[in-house]
């Protein structure tokens, strides 16, 4: 039976997510195929290199470096996250990944990204964690706070603008149990960007994208809407934080990321036993 995992995006809400891939790297816990939205496709990088603590460390230590994430990177280099030290001295220098162990990871790793011309979400598998940093990078560059990503020719920009919880994506290739890690509360429903008027200015040379930004919050709200009625088949499990974290998109706070990093693995731990049952089930 083919299992598949789901990472969602959130900026530095996403360390939520590092804590729960802690917690299945401590249980050994793995799967056939995984596809990261943004932030998750970051985290799942370190998952996926069986480096646990990893993604916690890379998304806290360097918090203040304003070659990581800065509004002086942002105007001189178009990238909030610079992308030399991000996705390059970080993973290859500094907190080394670990690409032989990726290599050899039998999981099919896939990163969400949007084509800026067709407006739709495209999943190109990373086969190599060094070669294809690229992929990671465009699945993470937000709309204002990054330059688009050119790859094959085309301009890219985050995954979660088309496809922010690719559910249908792994069940369409076969995945019969799918485990979905959400940054936001159960409750929690998306509204109406309120830059969407500013985001039809800047990307007005890309009609395609600007479409989907427009109906971004209602494609969100009825992929949670179709999950929560796949969870009740039986066919999907959700992780997700009780409540909300009170971490923002673009925190600097430390305390406020380890305890978020915490509290993902808290709630991993917490459904653990119904997470082996629906697996092996």
């Amino acid at each position: 039976m083919s299992k598949g995992l789901v990472l969602e995006g959130g900026g530095m809400r996403g360390i939520f997510t590092a804590g729960v891939l802690d917690f299945f790297m401590e249980k050994e816990l793995t799967f056939d195929n995984c596809i990261g939205v943004s932030a998750g496709a970051c985290h799942a990088a370190s998952y996926l290199s069986g480096q646990k603590g990893r993604a916690r460390r890379v998304a806290t230590e360097y918090l203040n470096d304003k070659r990581y994430c800065s509004v002086q990177s942002l105007l001189t280099t178009g990238d909030l996250f610079g992308e030399e030290f991000v996705y390059h001295e970080l993973p290859e220098q500094l907190d080394k990944i670990d690409a032989e162990f990726f290599r050899n990871n039998p999981c099919c790793f896939q990163a969400a990204i949007t084509n800026c011309l067709s407006g739709e979400a495209e999943y190109p598998q990373v086969n190599d964690i060094i070669a294809d940093v690229d992929i990671i990078r465009a699945s993470s560059s937000l709309p204002f706070l990054a330059r688009m990503v050119d790859i094959d020719g085309k301009p890219y920009l985050d995954g979660g603008i088309a496809d922010a919880i690719p559910v249908k994506r792994l069940q369409e290739q076969g995945c019969e149990k799918i485990v979905v890690v959400l940054t936001r509360e159960r409750t929690y429903r998306k509204k109406e960007d309120t830059l969407i008027n500013a985001m039809s200015s800047r990307y007005k040379d890309y009609p395609k994208l600007i479409e989907v930004l427009k109906a971004r919050h209602e494609v969100y709200n009825e992929t949670l809407e179709y999950i929560a009625a796949e969870e009740a088949k039986g066919n999907i499990f959700v992780i997700a934080p009780a409540e909300p974290i009170s971490v923002g998109r673009l925190e600097k706070d430390k305390e406020k990321m380890l305890a978020a990093a915490d509290m993902g693995y808290q709630t991993a731990e917490a459904s653990f036993e119904r997470l082996k049952k629906f697996l092996n089930e």
